[in-house]
């Protein structure tokens, strides 16, 4: 594995974590996911742990195939990563949560330059 590979791995495991453990923070405090001033209901409180019940598996199997999977199992599964990312960023701009937007279009930058990458190389 060379020093690109390696980069890539640490960074596209490092992003499935920080979303894996926002997921969590997110199920455990609700009201940190909303715009100022808007109130956890018992419907944020219900999606807020959905989101987590999908994206703790997701970052766990990221995690995994990056350790373990070969580019052919690596490129699919970043590019299903990236797109739920700039979901999560098209809907932080939409509710307006600077920090959801940024750091979900981080990932999606990375995870999707990552499966280029993967792909092309």
């Amino acid at each position: 594995m060379g020093a690109v590979e390696i980069a890539l791995v640490t960074l596209n495991a490092a992003a499935a974590l920080v979303s894996g453990a926002s997921s969590v923070l997110g199920a455990a405090r609700p009201g940190l996911m909303l715009a100022s001033g808007e109130t956890v209901t018992s419907g944020v409180d219900f999606y807020a742990r959905v989101y987590a019940v999908r994206a703790i598996p997701l970052s766990i199997a990221v995690v995994a195939v990056l350790l373990v999977g070969d580019a052919a199992s690596i490129v699919p599964l970043l590019v299903v990563a990236g797109v739920i990312q700039a979901g999560d960023a098209a809907l932080g701009v939409l509710r307006r949560v600077p920090g959801m937007a940024v750091g979900a279009g981080v990932l999606t930058v990375v995870h999707l330059l990552s499966a280029h990458w993967y792909a092309t190389h």
